[in-house]
């Protein structure tokens, strides 16, 4: 499945260098790392506390389950 993602040129280009060094696709690379960090990712009925870097939490008007929106305040 095709699939369009925006990383950080820096990790892109780190990640393009370690899939040659394990003699492994990008793609297979990135499912690999997917695959660990979703092993490890916490259960749905488990709770996330989210720390924040000041104040009670979320900025007025976010909306964590809306990624266009959240994509809109992040470039402004």
């Amino acid at each position: 499945m095709r699939t369009l993602l925006n990383i950080d040129e820096k990790l892109l280009n780190y990640a393009k260098h370690r899939a040659l060094e394990e003699r492994l696709s990008l793609t297979q690379l990135v499912e690999n790392a997917l695959r660990v960090l979703l092993a490890k990712s916490p259960k749905s009925d488990e709770k996330v506390r989210l720390v924040t870097a000041s104040g009670a939490g979320l900025k007025h008007g976010v909306d964590l389950d809306n990624s266009a929106s959240l994509r809109a305040i992040l470039d402004d």
